[in-house]
């Protein structure tokens, strides 16, 4: 493969780190035993993308919740969650290797993601990895959230870089999906979802369960 991208943009949350499950116990304990959904553990994990308040909505309907309580609800559930998953914070295998061999290449890098800046800071920070991302793209920064285009194409246009030398990193079909929208190729990572759940993205040029045989592209 030739190795034609100038940028990589990284989704957080089960690319960076494997902490989906975390994110999916935390958001069905809230749901189900804090607000009374009638909802099933795999259905909680098929709405996990987007914004926090995108996911209520989804799970509740529009207008059930107040912007403010629907904030406190989110930061409920992200205490919860970082609480649960802080003794296990570690990089992804292989991830600390790869990311100082594109630093080293000038390899440009930033994190797409619908987390709050919360999260992104708690992951960043603790495992100290926030000088190889000079471009930062929370949830907070954009309008619209995957799979809309606008998290990786707010990331290449701080970058400078044509979306086509961009090459996505993701964990979720709608954050393939986003990529594809932006006309840019993706490695998807397989530590929620199995590939069946991605049949029909051509943008996806390499399935990985983890970095530790990666090459930079």
């Amino acid at each position: 493969m030739k190795n034609n991208f100038e940028a990589y943009l990284f989704d957080l949350n089960g690319t960076i780190i494997d902490d989906m499950q975390f994110h999916a116990r935390a958001w069905y304990y809230i749901l189900t035993e804090d607000l009374g959904a009638n909802i099933t553990f795999e259905q909680t994990i098929l709405q996990m993308y987007g914004k926090n308040e995108e996911l209520l909505e989804r799970v509740f309907g529009k207008g059930h919740f107040s912007k403010e309580i629907m904030v406190e609800i989110a930061f409920k559930k992200e205490n919860k969650y970082q609480e649960a998953f802080k003794p296990h914070l570690k990089l992804i295998d292989g991830l600390g290797d790869f990311l100082e061999k594109a630093h080293q290449k000038g390899i440009k890098m930033a994190i797409g993601s619908a987390a709050i800046p919360f999260n992104i800071d708690f992951v960043l920070d603790n495992l100290n990895i926030r000088k190889y991302f000079p471009v930062i793209v929370s949830a907070n920064d954009v309008e619209f959230s995957k799979p809309n285009p606008e998290t990786f194409t707010k990331g290449a246009d701080l970058l400078d870089v044509d979306y086509s030398k961009c090459l996505v990193f993701e964990d979720a079909p709608k954050g393939i999906e986003a990529a594809l929208n932006a006309g840019m190729q993706s490695i998807c990572m397989t530590t929620l979802h199995p590939k069946k759940d991605f049949s029909g993205y051509h943008n996806i040029v390499q399935f990985i369960s983890d970095y530790t045989d990666l090459e930079l592209i």
